[in-house]
């Protein structure tokens, strides 16, 4: 696949992201806002996840007598 088709390819992606939760219809300062809004969130539930889980999972283990 060349250069050209994968920017085609991510292109059409961006533009069905756009419809799909209609940000299309913003401004493009709304837009920047909403993206790097709905990117701080998804970054902070990833870093919790990689932090918390780990705990919690072994506190699972443990209380179904998997890990002693």
């Amino acid at each position: 696949m060349s250069l050209g088709d994968c920017w085609k390819q991510l292109s059409w992606f961006y533009y069905q992201y756009l419809l799909v939760t209609a940000l299309y219809m913003l401004e493009p300062w709304e837009r920047t806002v909403f993206n790097s809004l709905l990117i701080s969130v998804a970054g902070m539930a990833v870093y919790t996840g990689y932090v918390f889980m780990p705990q919690h999972i072994m506190a699972i283990l443990h209380y179904f007598e998997v890990v002693q």
